[in-house]
């Protein structure tokens, strides 16, 4: 990638690089130096974000397994109504004060790109820029010299061992990015978190914390009564999901601790904020049918728990060429909480679909009700005609979200949940 500033030029890549173009370098691209053109300028990534007028835009920066986009969604909706100019940054893309501007790339994108992006925030009056930060992009520096108004932490939980290796990896990885003195908001529900005492404010729903839910209504959406020390607000949302309610009081929380607005003021914008496309997306209310990016254990869990009063069916798999500890995993937790479930393709990449869903399947129990379907939108079609046999049914589609393709070898096929549930819905008259 290149950005421009006057006449200089910063690439980050050997194969673009131009004589006279300055060559960021970081521990990716340090192996290939060997391949610049003769007398290249090279400055260190973490320098690079001295080279332009960002310092006084405030990042936001959302750290966790499960809520990152949700959470960054949630802020930037409440910014946007409280009247403050905006930019977000994330699996959804690049948005300006309500303007969307690039697809996504990366969750966390390259720090060229992200500089790129900060540049553009500020030429349009932002005042906050409001980031996801994955365990990735940490390992691998790739938010280096940047310098952040607030760290929030929703969760760690497993994922990502594909690349970590292990989970004490994982964990030590995204609790060094919560080690330093900086302002941080602090899931204090999550046993794994592990941060720096000074300037560190909380959140809970089981513990004293500095923003503590004292009661909560599950209900035709989610209705929360908030205690910030002596200050008390009600918050009203559409989202539902008990996971939901972690996510909002990050944001309300965050917004808070940013701005020193007033606490009701702040729980006012979220009756505003919808939600994120194939996030807890209800796809169809009769009958009804949920689509959730959730891809590990604790995202299963919870999702399931907030509904398990009802009749659980699920259409679920798992990404091949990544983690293959969890599979199993994720099968046990369909398998105590779903009345069916249906094992069918992820995006398998380069993996074989029918040892991935075999993986999954170890991990249910002897009685538990499931097959397996390779193929996903015979796996869906099979599970919405089922809803008929239960009492009161719920249909949940996991994994994918709002993806609009699906990744076979080196294929990318055209394939949204929500789409293939809505014409199958159609179809069959239901």
């Amino acid at each position: 990638m290149k950005l421009q500033k006057a006449d200089k030029i910063y690439c980050d890549d050997t194969s673009a690089i131009k004589a006279g173009d300055i060559f960021v370098l970081s521990n990716q691209n340090k192996q290939y130096i060997k391949n610049l053109p003769k007398n290249t300028k090279i400055i260190k990534d973490i320098e690079l974000v001295n080279c332009f007028d960002i310092k006084d835009i405030n990042i936001v920066a959302v750290c966790g397994t499960n809520g990152k986009t949700t959470t960054t969604a949630c802020i930037y909706s409440m910014m946007l109504d409280l009247g403050y100019k905006v930019a977000l940054q994330g699996g959804r893309g690049f948005f300006v004060n309500d303007t969307k501007l690039n697809e996504p790339t990366l969750t966390t994108p390259t720090l060229l790109e992200t500089v790129k992006n900060l540049i553009k925030a500020v030429e349009n009056g932002c005042e906050y820029f409001i980031m996801e930060v994955s365990s990735h992009a940490i390992a691998q520096d790739r938010i280096i010299g940047l310098n952040f108004a607030l760290k929030i932490h929703t969760n760690i939980t497993q994922d990502h061992l594909d690349f970590h290796k292990t989970l004490k990896e994982y964990i030590r990885v995204k609790n060094s990015f919560f080690s330093d003195d900086g302002l941080k908001l602090i899931n204090k529900d999550d046993k794994n978190i592990d941060a720096s005492k000074k300037n560190c404010y909380t959140y809970s729903l089981e513990y004293p914390a500095t923003y503590k839910v004292v009661a909560y209504s599950l209900k035709d959406g989610l209705d929360i009564s908030l205690q910030n020390i002596q200050n008390m607000t009600n918050i009203s949302s559409p989202l539902v999901g008990a996971f939901n309610i972690y996510n909002i009081t990050a944001s309300v929380a965050g917004v808070h601790l940013l701005t020193k607005r007033a606490l009701d003021d702040i729980a006012k914008t979220v009756e505003n904020f919808a939600g994120v496309a194939g996030r807890m997306q209800v796809v169809s209310q009769n009958p009804k049918i949920v689509i959730d990016f959730a891809h590990t254990p604790d995202a299963m869990k919870n999702v399931f728990d907030s509904f398990a009063t009802l009749d659980i069916v699920v259409v679920f798999g798992a990404g091949g060429d990544r983690d293959k500890s969890k599979r199993k995993l994720m099968g046990a937790v369909a398998s105590k909480f779903a009345s069916y479930s249906y094992i069918t393709s992820d995006n398998p990449r380069f993996e074989d679909p029918d040892k991935i869903c075999d993986d999954v399947a170890v991990g249910f129990e002897k009685n538990a009700k499931y097959e397996i379907e390779v193929d996903r939108k015979k796996a869906i079609e099979k599970a919405i005609l089922s809803l008929k046999n239960y009492k009161n049914p719920i249909l949940f589609v996991l994994g994918k979200g709002d993806e609009r393709n699906q990744t076979i070898y080196k294929y990318k096929l055209p394939f949204c949940d929500a789409s293939v549930i809505k014409e199958l819905l159609d179809e069959k008259g239901i």
